[in-house]
């Protein structure tokens, strides 16, 4: 067996854990969503979907990365010759992610800086569009690079390769250990802020206010099963690359519900949080609650900084805080998806972790630069909806079906988790992944493909839609397939010959 890295404690799994689940979406993405569909009575299909597809997902990728114990290539390799091809599918799937995921973790580093005396001013659009990423008027049109915005991404990069040279332990466990608490308890702060302001309850009630018609909506499950998708981590090799750096001993199910309801507790905080904002900006500013609803970038970068403009005291703690914490909450994201093909490229091509990190690190680095220029907020926007939509959902959907019904190999990796488990899972499990899931996700991949023939992602143009969109997801694909047929430099039989059965 060879020498792999390990985790220092439980305790510094489940943060690296947590840490890679909590990042970006659950701030900006889970409360637009939650209001979109129902508001409380969201919370029964999300949890319903947690229980249903999240937390059965992460039992499957803890269980393959700890019984296998290597990278995504590395693993499926392991378990069928045949497999290998989807590991490559989604460490590449990581690859495209991380390099505008930086992108953005970037900005919030400059807003950071901004806050202090609320730099944005009284247009905080026309701040973000104009003077920070000079954005370009044509869709398509790359421009050049914008040193305000290279700066802190060479920035991020540095820190995110520095963490992944001092390796798992040194590196990954102890940044999670000191960001992780430190993020709960910055967003805690602005929580408990939120709430106090004139206009909060307005915005609680909005986003707790059940509408329970919105239950008989199927589209209302396929989002929650979609938030859940996204939002843990799940389906492009990151939670079975950290799980391979487990010792034998481990308590997998545990660790995957311990997981599972911490990053739903925090998507809740975050909710509480925006919307009590939220809230507060529409009493100010006279309009109903669903005129400043907004989600993503958008949310972030023009409305909280609108927010901030409006807050009694001195406003600029606040924004500090807030964008602090996309900092904190994308940096461990970045890390653990960096991670994943790091881990990749040491296997495949038995090399150094320092010359691993330098080789797949600095490529990604140099190609987040296309998303630095005046065009890159669009072709950032493309890139992101497609290599979810048509990358993430689609590999999490096709790893289902192969290790269910291909491989055949739940029962296999059930009794793998069991026995080294305080919790034991029974025949929901199989259900679950063999039936339930397949089919949500498979109707989600239907309903997107069906959309984006109909009309253009957002009206952008065909060419770039098939520059930014099609050519990427469909390329990771064939990049996946000839990495695969390299023969592998390390002897990647040494462990586990039986398969999954």
């Amino acid at each position: 067996m060879e020498n792999r890295q390990q985790w220092g404690s439980r305790y510094g799994f489940i943060m690296a854990a947590v840490g890679s689940a909590v990042g970006l979406g659950n701030i900006w993405r889970f409360p637009a969503v939650a209001y979109e569909n129902g508001g409380g009575a969201f919370y029964f299909p999300y949890l319903f979907a947690l229980l249903t597809a999240g937390i059965p997902i992460l039992i499957l990728e803890f269980t393959i990365g700890h019984k296998y114990r290597g990278s995504a290539p590395l693993s499926f390799f392991r378990i069928s010759k045949k497999a290998e091809w989807l590991g490559w599918w989604q460490v590449l799937i990581s690859f495209v992610i991380c390099t505008y995921y930086a992108v953005i973790i970037a900005w919030a580093v400059k807003y950071t800086i901004y806050s202090v005396g609320t730099q944005w001013g009284a247009k905080p659009d026309q701040f973000l569009y104009g003077k920070v990423l000079k954005l370009s008027e044509t869709p398509g049109d790359i421009g050049s690079l914008v040193p305000g915005v290279v700066i802190p991404l060479l920035f991020v990069w540095a820190v995110t390769l520095f963490v992944l040279y001092r390796g798992v332990s040194k590196g990954i466990e102890r940044l999670n250990k000191i960001f992780i608490p430190t993020l709960v308890i910055m967003f805690l702060i602005i929580v408990i802020r939120a709430v106090t302001l004139d206009g909060a309850a307005e915005g609680l009630n909005a986003f707790f206010k059940p509408n329970w018609d919105k239950m008989l909506d199927g589209k209302v499950w396929v989002a929650a099963y979609g938030q859940i998708f996204f939002s843990l981590s799940i389906g492009f090799a990151i939670m079975l690359t950290y799980s391979s750096y487990l010792p034998k001993k481990s308590d997998i199910n545990n660790n995957a519900f311990i997981t599972g309801f911490a990053n739903s507790g925090f998507e809740l905080l975050a909710g509480i949080g925006v919307f009590a904002a939220l809230g507060f900006m529409a009493k100010q500013q006279g309009v109903p609650i669903d005129q400043v609803v907004s989600s993503g970038i958008g949310l972030a970068f023009v409305v909280f900084p609108s927010i901030i403009n409006e807050f009694p005291g001195w406003n600029g703690l606040f924004g500090i805080l807030f964008f602090l914490s996309l900092v904190f909450a994308g940096m461990t994201s970045l890390i653990s998806i960096v991670e994943t093909f790091v881990a990749g490229v040491q296997d495949k091509f038995n090399v150094s972790r320092t010359k691993a990190v330098l080789a797949s690190g600095l490529t990604a680095a140099v190609i987040s630069l296309l998303f630095a220029t005046n065009g890159g907020l669009r072709l950032l926007d493309i890139v992101d909806y497609f290599i979810n939509n048509f990358g993430v959902a689609l590999a999490g959907l096709v790893e289902i079906i192969l290790m269910a019904w291909f491989f055949k190999g739940l029962t296999g990796l059930q009794k793998h988790a069991n026995e080294i488990s305080d919790l034991r899972t029974g025949a929901w499990w199989k259900f679950c992944l063999a039936i339930l899931t397949p089919l949500v996700l498979g109707y989600m991949m239907f309903d997107n493909i069906r959309q984006n023939l109909a009309k253009n992602y957002e009206g952008y143009p065909t060419s770039l839609i098939l520059f930014a969109g099609v050519v990427v997801a469909a390329g990771v694909i064939l990049v996946a397939l000839l990495l695969s047929l390299k023969g592998w430099k390390a002897n990647a039989n040494v462990e586990e010959k039986e398969g999954v059965a």
